[in-house]
């Protein structure tokens, strides 16, 4: 998993990147509020930052508020590090977007188990945009099938949207993923029997 830190604090940002690549996690590391944004534009942004709330260009509050507005950085697990301890501040900061938050100096397990956290709940929305767009497309397929459907009433081909004539298991072969096998009925059967005496 992709995270990106974010903080102007060379020696915390280190520190941050050596624990976060002991736990096994793939570190995007930025100095400052206008280079983490400029990551956050690129189409690879990590899911997951861990980002520092005062810091020059743009502070993590500023960031969470503006990656907010952006729909493809909405799911973006994010947590705020900060030197406030005031209640006030707190709520300020997860109300500008922030999933979460932890105080500095920064103990190490409880990052960890933060960044467990939100782990699990990216995955969690990565899993439901999949099952989503599985469901839209069933859907497409579905509709694809529904409507008037014009059959010859003599030779029973259907007609296709470019106005040509098919045998109907050619078009639902083309608009579903039903598999037809042939076989005889027990009427069409009788009818080609010779019939004798």
């Amino acid at each position: 998993m992709r995270v990106l830190i974010a903080d102007d604090d060379v020696v915390v940002r280190h520190a941050v990147r050596t624990y976060l690549t002991r736990w096994e996690y793939e570190v995007v590391e930025c100095r400052d509020g206008h280079e983490a944004w400029n990551v956050l534009q690129t189409p690879d942004a990590p899911p997951l930052a861990i980002l520092d709330w005062n810091m020059p260009g743009r502070d993590g509050v500023t960031l969470c508020t503006d990656l907010r507005k952006v729909e493809a950085l909405s799911g973006m697990y994010v947590i705020l590090l900060t030197s406030n301890h005031d209640k006030r501040d707190v709520i300020a900061g997860l109300e500008s977007g922030a999933d979460d938050y932890i105080t500095k100096p920064v103990d190490w397990d409880e990052l960890q188990a933060r960044l467990r956290i939100g782990t699990r709940i990216v995955k969690l929305q990565k899993t439901l945009a999949s099952r989503v767009a599985e469901l839209e497309e069933a859907i497409a397929n579905v509709r694809t099938l529904s409507g008037l459907l014009p059959i010859c009433a003599y030779c029973k081909r259907v007609r296709d949207d470019h106005d040509y004539w098919k045998q109907i298991e050619h078009y639902l072969s083309d608009h579903s993923d039903a598999m037809f096998s042939h076989g005889i009925c027990p009427e069409c059967l009788e009818e080609q029997l010779p019939r004798t005496g």
